[in-house]
């Protein structure tokens, strides 16, 4: 089960004196840095202006700047206690600035023993929220069961009681801006992406014929390709009809490029011309790439946890696969997580590419040429 919170303007309700207390009490910041965020915070105005016209300035008495470097930063030191609420009721949890996901596994038969646990926790952060004048939109708060269908099955109950507010079990949630369905398909996610980035090619193809090459290129990595690389990295194991949707659009976009027709070939264009990944390897170059940053201590801790090398396990350290910089792949999880996939893909990669010496520069270049020629070689070889 996951849970998303909701807050309520929560950059703009951050108290400045709650903040600084905190900083200084439970994360050893005084003294001149101190005096630095302080100045940074205080002092700060707002106007508006509208129909040519401008109000007076404001004085901002709370708040962090939503758009700065060091708003979110500071939101999350503010909060960093509802991390310590979570975890003492033993739940999972995440948070992405104002974005924070509670989440447990259980049995589908136990679901209602661990939803009690979870809305006992939630009801803890409220409190806690309340309490350092934080709103906590406890009726906008959604709840996902994810499993097999047979699981959701025996899931009895269709709506949590929180606050004396009843919260109906959610089909879909969007989390980060990846839509998230019961069965962890990724079908709804895939349909809306395709939908939005033909959305644009269309637009774009209205005024191609005004643009120059360079300027089409920019606005496709703009619009279309930078949405399929965000977070692409979780369709390892997707559908490969799911997969086909994602192709089709980067295929769209090229042929919008080189000015192609719609039926015409583009597999050649790919490789020649634009040396583009497809699809399957733009997600694997992404799996690839946060496997090489857990092991360099650039990841989030919760992922360098599950990048274990054979080599610091005790009684396989004589194995070749540990000799060659391999990692272990758990028995643990469902294939498509990141423990399995992330292992997996990274262990097929050549020795010399696991080279921990290899800077991320380094790695980036050589892991491109890598799935440049698997995609595009095993693809000749399937057509002759």
């Amino acid at each position: 089960m996951l849970g998303l919170l909701d807050l309520s303007a929560a950059f703009d309700t951050v108290d400045h004196e709650i903040l600084l207390t905190r900083l200084s009490t439970a994360f050893g910041i005084r003294s001149t840095a101190l005096s630095w965020i302080k100045s940074f915070l205080e002092e700060r105005t707002q106007t508006v202006v509208f129909a040519g016209q401008q109000s007076g300035r404001s004085l901002v008495s709370c708040g962090v700047p939503q758009g700065s470097v060091l708003g979110p930063i500071l939101f999350l030191l503010c909060t960093a206690d509802v991390i310590g609420i979570a975890r003492r009721h033993g739940l999972g949890v995440h948070s992405y600035a104002d974005d924070t996901q509670l989440y447990l596994h259980a049995a589908a038969t136990e679901l209602a023993e661990q939803t009690v646990n979870l809305t006992s926790c939630i009801t803890e952060i409220n409190s806690w929220m309340t309490s350092n004048r934080l709103k906590l939109n406890t009726d906008k708060t959604q709840f996902l069961c994810a499993g097999t269908r047979q699981q959701l099955a025996k899931i009895a109950t269709n709506s949590i009681l929180l606050d004396g507010v009843s919260i109906e079990l959610s089909s879909e949630v969007t989390l980060l801006g990846v839509v998230l369905d019961r069965e962890l398909t990724l079908a709804t996610h895939i349909r809306r992406l395709s939908g939005r980035c033909f959305y644009q090619l269309r637009q774009l193809r209205t005024i191609r014929r005004t643009l120059t090459m360079e300027a089409t290129k920019a606005l496709i990595h703009a619009f279309v390709t930078s949405r399929l690389d965000y977070c692409n990295g979780i369709l390892s194991g997707v559908a490969s009809l799911y997969i086909r949707q994602l192709q089709s659009v980067l295929n769209a976009a090229a042929k919008l490029l080189v000015r192609k027709k719609k039926y015409d070939h583009i597999t050649a264009t790919l490789h020649d011309d634009l040396h583009w990944l497809p699809i399957v390897q733009r997600s694997q170059y992404k799996a690839c790439l946060m496997v090489y940053k857990s092991l360099h201590r650039q990841a989030p801790e919760y992922l360098t946890q599950l990048c274990i090398p054979v080599a610091s396990i005790t009684g396989r350290r004589h194995l070749r696969s540990a000799a060659h910089g391999e990692l272990n792949v758990p028995r643990t999880y469902g294939p498509r997580s990141f423990a399995i996939a992330g292992p997996t893909v990274w262990n097929s990669l050549p020795s010399e590419l696991r080279d921990q010496r290899l800077t991320t520069e380094q790695f980036r270049s050589r892991l491109k040429t890598l799935l440049f020629q698997r995609a595009y070689y095993t693809q000749c070889t399937a057509c002759s």
